[in-house]
């Protein structure tokens, strides 16, 4: 006796981005095993492009604030990851930019995009300029990949000054919800029907995405069915793994080491949540750099004529941000 196959797809449309499938007679557990499958595949596993670094004019890292926006640096990458794109060639990188001047709400729609690339969600926010002499302009690095990918798994090339490394969302779907239910098939009541419902954000259709879904699970499980490996080439396998995960560990030491170093060599006059009265003694004391704060003391700094604990708790505070302290006494 085998197990049986489910036995009908309903489609049904909701909305411009949403779909529900209705899978029906499921051997009776396999709703939760297929609907759970699906999910787990359509939010890892389905393919996108995403802005992934942006180097903005005037700005050196990611806590610096520009003169006539509203939104710091953090708020406007935050901005970012929320521009969602969809692109019809076969390449994997692309760059794109963005010039607006004046008093005004820059949206993604501002954005100069290449050829097979455009913008899904033209309305996204990404800053409100609020002086007519405000200017912000920016490139942009946007990679084809799948899922989410945070920086630290990204492939990186050596660093350029200036340009902000971001978390890529690839992922095409925005959500993903499944309810298995008991329903008739023959004389047996205890078979299951799935209600999957996907929710896209619109650089593909919710079909697509389930088919594409489906195509990845068979392969997957094809797979499964054909492997047929040596004990030595497990072996072999296990050592390649090991030697570059290695690499990649060492690769990870130098890139800290190397923010480390861009950390310290930021400008006193950049760091956030100082005061302007401590940021002018501080001048007046040719203090230039966190390179500098941080060879100091509390002791030290206290010396200066016109910091006191307000002022070494601001710098406290501000160096914070890039984990470094205070010398100790």
């Amino acid at each position: 006796m085998e197990v049986s196959l489910p036995k009908k797809i309903k489609t049904i449309s909701t909305g411009e981005n949403t779909g529900e499938f209705i899978i029906e007679g499921c051997y009776p557990g396999y709703g939760t095993t297929l609907g759970n499958s699906l999910r787990r595949v359509l939010l890892s596993s389905l393919e996108g492009v995403a802005i992934t670094a942006v180097k903005i004019k005037g700005v050196q890292h990611e806590f610096s604030t520009l003169k006539g926006v509203m939104e710091d640096v953090v708020q406007i990458i935050l901005n970012l990851k929320k521009v969602r794109l969809s692109v019809e060639n076969s390449d994997e990188t692309w760059e794109a930019s963005l010039k607006f001047k004046g008093e005004g709400v820059v949206t993604a729609k501002d954005f100069k995009l290449p050829s097979g690339i455009k913008v899904v969600n033209p309305e996204q926010v990404i800053a409100t300029l609020t002086d007519k002499k405000a200017e912000l302009e920016m490139d942009v690095k946007i990679t084809r990949g799948l899922g989410y990918m945070p920086v630290e798994q990204q492939e990186k090339k050596e660093k350029e000054i200036g340009v902000i490394e971001i978390d890529a969302i690839y992922t095409p779907i925005k959500r993903v919800n499944y309810q298995v239910s008991n329903m008739r098939v023959g004389k047996r009541t205890d078979y299951d029907k799935i209600k999957l419902e996907i929710v896209t954000d619109g650089s593909i259709n919710p079909e697509d995405a389930f088919n594409k879904a489906v195509d990845i699970l068979v392969q997957q499980f094809s797979a499964l069915k054909e492997i047929n490996v040596a004990d030595d080439l497990v072996e072999e396998d296990m050592e390649q793994t090991l030697l570059e995960e290695k690499e990649h560990q060492n690769k990870k030491e130098k890139d800290n080491q190397q923010q480390e170093k861009d950390a310290l060599e930021t400008l006193v006059v950049d760091l956030k949540n100082i005061s302007k009265r401590t940021l002018n003694i501080l001048e007046i004391a040719k203090i230039k750099k966190v390179k500098d704060l941080v060879a100091m003391t509390e002791n030290d700094l206290k010396q200066i004529e016109g910091i006191g604990d307000k002022g070494v708790k601001e710098i406290r505070k501000a160096i914070g941000i890039f984990g470094f302290t205070l010398k100790q006494e």
